[in-house]
């Protein structure tokens, strides 16, 4: 059932955000005074004028980046109760910190741009989402079994956050959000060379 769900959910993704911004019709017109200056994903998001727009790329992406960052957050606070390597715990802990910042930031901007507070990727597995069952298997063994299995998770969620922040940095239209895409990318390539490093 996954399977099929994340298939159909790519595709729908992929082409909203290779499409969405053709109709050259925002969807919502909301303030954006200036971006955010949290650490991490946030970290260099740029001043955006009270004119700008949200299209429908925009508000694509940031609801399924919130979906995203919401699924791989339980992951990272497992690690420091189901390993010892320091190495680990530093990666999770700098991660974790980074993406709590991206989910603030990209909640948000959702609610500027007038999108409904709802999730509507809830109960959907789709590439880069761990599932409850991944998440009952994480709390099922410790040491370096964890460690491949998370990152294994990580790996994936990082990969796809990339794959889908260079889409909105593409085709998205509102300035903070753009810039916002550009973060993850710079930063999701960065982690995964870590990780590569953690997990060779």
């Amino acid at each position: 059932m996954r399977a099929l769900v994340s298939a159909s959910m790519s595709l729908f993704l992929a082409a909203l955000l290779v499409t969405a911004c053709a109709t050259g019709s925002p969807t919502t017109t909301a303030p954006s005074t200036a971006a955010p200056s949290a650490a991490g994903l946030a970290g260099s998001v740029s001043p955006s004028g009270s004119a700008s727009l949200f299209s429908s790329t925009d508000v694509a992406w940031l609801q399924l980046t919130v979906a995203m960052n919401e699924r791989l957050l339980p992951v990272l606070d497992m690690v420091p109760g189901r390993t010892t390597d320091p190495a680990w715990q530093t990666f999770a802990a700098r991660l974790g910190t980074a993406h709590r910042a991206g989910l603030s930031t990209a909640r948000r901007l959702l609610a500027e741009s007038g999108a409904p507070a709802t999730n509507p990727h809830e109960g959907h597995d789709m590439p880069g989402m761990v599932t409850e069952q991944e998440l009952t298997t994480l709390r099922s063994v410790t040491g370096v079994a964890f460690q491949r299995l998370a990152g294994q998770h990580v790996r994936a969620h990082l990969q796809q956050a990339v794959r889908v922040a260079t889409a909105e940095q593409r085709n998205g239209v509102h300035p903070a959000t753009t810039a916002l895409a550009a973060e993850v990318v710079r930063a999701g390539d960065a982690e995964l060379a870590r990780l590569d490093r953690l997990t060779p």
